[in-house]
């Protein structure tokens, strides 16, 4: 059975820093590119950031230079570091197994998420 399973998630002030963790089944981790999702209540889903299993990466204009995607193949995990966090970062954070770097690709499984607060 796939399980993505997100935790880091919390309440932190503006400026602070968060690390989210994935963990995943090892049969879907090594071989899909990675991403990270957010929604906040009443916006759309969007793609934060992407990791292929080359290493190639995608990250939201709205991120840039301050969120940073990885994965440890050896824990089957995934990992967003958060820094200079914003009160728009708020939102719902959600890790998926997807089937390219861009937008545009699908996403083939989802976890449950984990609940990111920026306080001002």
């Amino acid at each position: 059975q796939v399980q993505l399973v997100e935790s880091g998630g919390g309440l932190v002030q503006a400026g602070g820093s968060l690390r989210l963790s994935c963990a995943a089944s090892g049969s879907i981790f090594s071989a899909n590119t990675m991403g990270w999702y957010r929604q906040a209540p009443g916006k759309e889903r969007e793609l934060v950031a992407a990791l292929s299993s080359g290493g190639s990466t995608y990250y939201a204009d709205s991120v840039k230079g301050r969120f940073t995607i990885s994965r440890d193949n050896a824990k089957n995990t995934l990992y967003l570091q958060m820094n200079s966090l914003k009160p728009e970062d708020t939102a719902m954070y959600y890790c998926a197994a997807r089937r390219g770097l861009s937008p545009a690709f699908k996403d083939d499984y989802w976890g449950q998420g984990t609940q990111v607060t920026v306080s001002s």
